[in-house]
């Protein structure tokens, strides 16, 4: 339902200051840069019991298949939040996700699901495009923010996307993480901080599809640039991956090609192709080693996903299977390093989200500032490939 301003409540002004108040000691660590916003959460929590007992209220704008199979699980299995509302491409898709999960309210756009001052927090669930005005416009509103990745079309998107949460630092603002390495994050996060490889030298990756092109194939939002930006095939997650273990990059210099140039719509009609479905990529890591990262949808019988990270003592390589190996110097070949699921990360997007809010952990992953990153080195991957030139980041 929709309130003029004058018309709300005044409990719910209170309830929404009182989360607010939950999450405003971590926004306020981040947004600071403190050290360790851990303990600073830990000694709130501490001090108000842990939670504000106030269940967090959720609207839900845009309902793909990420949102239906994922996220609405993921927010179901928490009995701090409630599912409240929800607004999809029309009324009526937005009242068919409503029956499907037992959804009180139903929404026709976004802009009216803003207006219910009932709901405390969104997810974004669009495509890109739309990211940067859905999540101003969200906090202007005084709603949290839990926005779907890609973070946005651009890294200028991306920057106010961040200037906007650092207004509203009483709100949370979180970017639903890759989660394609999990099963990986950590033993390699050991063993680089363990100092395994030594110094490291130099990096390898690529992400190749084993299917030859589809001359014919179909048009997906994931092809056209209206929709998914600069952010071609899935060079932003494993950016966003790699920076967990390697840190940021610099000097960006890269090579595209589109092999597949007309892709065929929903309704068999023939359409150009803006963005690449080759990529070859060089950057440089802060101690100046070089990554070298392939990224394509059009090589046919390849070896698939590898990653090789080369030290001065040692080398660690992930297979495709996602499995890891790893030699030092005097070692003949490389062996299998143990990974027991039990120390593996995984994913937890949406109790992140509401423990944040509640002020119980600080967002860890994503927070908006990774997201920034790797829009930037997403766009200086495309505008190095547009003129041939390298392009330095930070932008």
């Amino acid at each position: 339902m929709r309130h003029d301003p004058e018309d709300v409540p005044r409990s719910a002004i209170n309830r929404r200051q009182f989360l607010a108040a939950g999450a405003a000691p971590i926004g306020a660590a981040l947004a600071g840069g403190m050290s360790d916003p851990r303990d600073l959460a830990k000694e709130d929590s501490s001090r108000r019991g842990g939670h504000t007992g106030e269940r967090i209220r959720i609207g839900l704008i845009g309902a793909g298949e990420n949102v239906r199979t994922v996220m609405i699980p993921g927010f179901r299995r928490l009995p701090e939040c409630e599912l409240l509302a929800v607004a999809n491409t029309s009324l009526e898709s937005s009242q068919r996700v409503a029956e499907e999960f037992g959804i009180p309210r139903a929404y026709p756009d976004w802009q009216e699901l803003l207006s219910d001052d009932d709901v405390d927090a969104v997810c974004i669930g669009t495509w890109p495009y739309v990211h940067r005005t859905i999540t101003i416009d969200s906090l202007e509103a005084g709603k949290h923010v839990l926005c779907q990745a890609r973070m946005a079309n651009n890294a200028a998107e991306a920057h106010e996307m961040l200037d906007a949460s650092r207004r509203h630092t009483n709100l949370i603002c979180q970017l639903v993480p890759t989660s394609t390495s999990y099963s990986i994050d950590r033993v390699l996060q050991r063993l680089i901080s363990e100092g395994y490889p030594g110094e490291i030298l130099s990096v390898e990756v690529q992400r190749l599809q084993r299917d030859f092109a589809e001359l014919d194939g179909e048009l997906d939002w994931r092809h056209d640039d209206t929709f998914s930006g600069l952010n071609s095939l899935n060079l932003g997650s494993t950016y966003e991956s790699m920076m967990r273990w390697l840190g940021s990059g610099s000097r960006v210099i890269a090579m595209a090609q589109l092999h597949v140039p007309y892709r065929r719509t929903r309704e068999g009609r023939l359409t150009s192709v803006a963005l690449p479905d080759h990529v070859d990529v060089l950057y440089e890591l802060a101690n100046g080693a070089q990554v070298h990262m392939r990224f394509s949808e059009t090589t046919g019988l390849s070896t698939g996903n590898q990653t090789w990270i080369y030290g001065s003592e040692g080398t660690i390589q992930v297979d495709e299977k996602g499995d890891v190996f790893a030699g030092r110097r005097g070692d003949s070949a490389l062996a299998p390093v143990p990974n027991p699921p039990s120390e593996q990360a995984s994913y937890r997007a949406e109790e992140e989200f509401i423990n944040a809010i509640r002020g119980i952990e600080p967002v860890t992953m994503a927070t908006f500032e990774t997201g920034v990153h790797y829009m930037e080195w997403t766009e200086a991957v495309h505008r190095s490939a547009q003129t041939g030139q390298v392009v330095f980041l930070p932008l």
